[in-house]
């Protein structure tokens, strides 16, 4: 196993703090013991991933919002920025929130409305009654995905597709739909979308040195190319779990994180598979009453 070990008993923890020393806020930490974990599950758990899953790149499990269990395979290390993939999806929803809590924009409002310059002229009814909720719940109407690379993901390239089902009916994945969530806050607020989300979510976290890429115009891509640490990842999630809350500060509405991590849309029928639990404003529902993030981290409010 490759991995470098630095979690289960009081060394190994005093190891990464020499380690870490100076790192921008780091989420206190804790033996698993302390706060009602077995060390020995979660070895069992670490031995059960490196086996099972390949291409492992850290793992941090936080409880009662100290980190527990932390580790990452070589040749990873804790300030190695990874990227999110598509877990960035739910960093740019949350971008959203902060600007319809500052007014900025209605989840209501009509996608065309902020940019009416690339409507189609032969612009279809689904098409001009496309909503940002349906955005932010993977039921555009689309039956094919936009183009989605960054050569090519651009709101006139996301507006030129055909829309032949009603928004709001089919679940459909959908990763050119963040990027217009993300381009929609960019234009409202004249800023890139790591620049809007910094001084409101990433500084009050600690979070620092994110990147995110753009496509060909220099808009992020919202659906995917955010990179950060691992430890970022788990303050994000500890964010939500305490509902927006951060060292006595609502980053975050309580009512948009309610929202966003609740089952909004149906996404399947099978109640013993994870991915039939329902879609939030790009969060996945699951089993177990729990949210999560993919590609990363799983969050859980029990």
């Amino acid at each position: 196993m490759n991995l470098a070990l630095r979690f289960l008993y009081p060394a190994f923890l005093c190891t990464y703090f020499l380690a870490t020393a100076g790192s921008a806020s780091p989420l206190p930490r804790g033996t698993p013991e302390s706060q009602g974990v077995s060390s020995r599950a979660l070895l069992e758990l670490v031995d059960h991933l490196d086996q099972r899953i390949e291409g492992m790149h850290s793992l941090m499990i936080v409880r009662h919002g100290k980190v527990i269990a932390e580790g990452w395979w070589k040749p990873y290390t804790p300030e190695r920025r990874h990227i999110l993939y598509s877990l960035s999806k739910s960093f740019a929803s949350t971008a959203v929130g902060l600007a319809v809590a500052e007014k900025r924009l209605s989840i209501d409002d009509e996608v065309i409305r902020f940019f009416p310059e690339f409507l189609p002229t032969n612009a279809s009814v689904n098409l001009k009654s496309m909503r940002v909720r349906d955005l932010l719940t993977m039921s555009t109407g689309h039956q094919e995905e936009p183009p989605v690379g960054p050569e090519a993901m651009s709101a006139r390239s996301f507006l030129a597709q055909p829309v032949p089902h009603v928004p709001g009916t089919h679940f459909k994945y959908n990763t050119p739909a963040t990027f217009m969530q993300g381009a929609i806050v960019e234009k409202l607020s004249g800023q890139g979308l790591l620049s809007y989300l910094t001084p409101r979510l990433l500084e009050p976290l600690g979070i620092e040195n994110a990147m995110w890429e753009t496509n060909f115009q220099g808009i992020a891509l919202g659906g995917y190319g955010l990179r950060v640490r691992t430890e970022d990842i788990a303050k994000f999630g500890q964010l939500y779990l305490q509902r927006g809350r951060w060292q006595g500060k609502q980053l975050i509405p309580e009512t948009w994180v309610d929202m966003a991590t609740g089952r909004q849309v149906s996404n399947g029928s099978n109640p013993e598979n994870d991915w039939h639990q329902g879609y939030g404003f790009q969060f996945w529902r699951a089993r177990h009453n729990a949210y999560r993030g993919v590609w990363a981290v799983l969050y859980c409010d029990a």
